[in-house]
């Protein structure tokens, strides 16, 4: 165990992230040529490093590395073929970045060899559902785990049908779900970081509801950090005026603050500078609360 109880720090394989007093923010980096939102774009080491190196300098407090994309209608890659996308990258930004990286993927053979390459946190949208062995191959490295709500398999993470429950108790309990299979794999609590999965297979006025109420979730589920992933995502094109993905910075700024302002403790996103000036203001107004 790393942490004092009730302090505010989520543990990965080589530090402490301090979320007490500030929201942390995590920036995605696609290496995939088939993204919704920047498909092909970071595919080169190069190109890919610049953006990392915009993402420190703009205030990303993580960097979340995916070589497979999970946009509706993607396609599964080969574990061999993701490893190939992520792993040199992932070498590369450790050795010239003091930023903690992420892996988003949900199969273990990925989740090991890029905690290998130093990798330090693994971001698994499947929330140990499609591969059970992350959560072993988590716990050897002692790495960080972002355990996302998700219903179906992957092929069908996107198909909108309502919960059988009210969103926030369905949610509550695919958390319990990955939970338990967590500590009974030997993990931490201090490891946990938890997503309810907005925009992944929920109703437009459920992905709404999440945001709004996502205060019930942080309480419930106090122990752990909370992460919210709303960037660029369809919800938002469909309220402003079937918007594309990339005319949707101000409905993402919006999603994120009213999130953050609910309890919401990381925010993963692609525009890095404006989404840290808005929660940085969002942040210091909660204070006087």
């Amino acid at each position: 165990m790393c942490l004092l109880e009730n302090s505010k720090l989520w543990c990965t394989s080589k530090r402490k992230l301090d979320y007490s007093e500030k929201t942390l923010i995590m920036g995605i980096l696609n290496s995939t040529p088939d993204s919704f939102s920047d498909g092909g774009r970071f595919v080169s080491v190069d190109k890919a490093l610049k953006k990392v190196e915009s993402f420190v300098n703009e205030g990303a407090d993580i960097i979340d590395v995916g070589g497979e994309s999970t946009r509706p209608g993607g396609a599964p890659v080969s574990p061999e073929d993701e490893i190939d996308r992520v792993v040199p990258l992932i070498r590369e930004i450790v050795s010239r970045f003091d930023v903690p990286v992420s892996i988003d993927t949900s199969k273990s053979a990925v989740a090991e060899a890029a905690l290998d390459a130093g990798a330090e946190i693994v971001n698994d949208i499947s929330g140990l559902r499609f591969d059970v062995r992350i959560a072993e191959v988590s716990a050897s490295y002692n790495a960080g785990l972002i355990l996302m709500h998700s219903r179906g398999e992957f092929e069908t993470l996107h198909e909108k049908r309502k919960a059988a429950n009210e969103i926030i108790s369905d949610v509550a309990e695919g958390f319990n779900d990955s939970i338990g299979t967590a500590g009974r794999f030997g993990i931490n609590d201090d490891n946990i970081c938890l997503d309810p999965g907005i925009g992944f297979g929920k109703t437009q006025s459920e992905n709404l509801q999440l945001i709004a109420k996502l205060e019930i979730l942080c309480k419930k589920f106090a122990r752990y950090p909370m992460l919210i992933g709303t960037s660029r995502k369809s919800f938002i094109g469909k309220i402003l005026d079937k918007a594309p993905a990339n005319a949707r910075l101000n409905g993402t700024v919006a999603t994120n603050v009213i999130a953050v302002w609910n309890g919401a403790n990381i925010v993963r996103v692609h525009d890095v500078k404006p989404i840290a000036e808005a929660i940085r203001l969002a942040d210091e107004i909660r204070k006087e609360l």
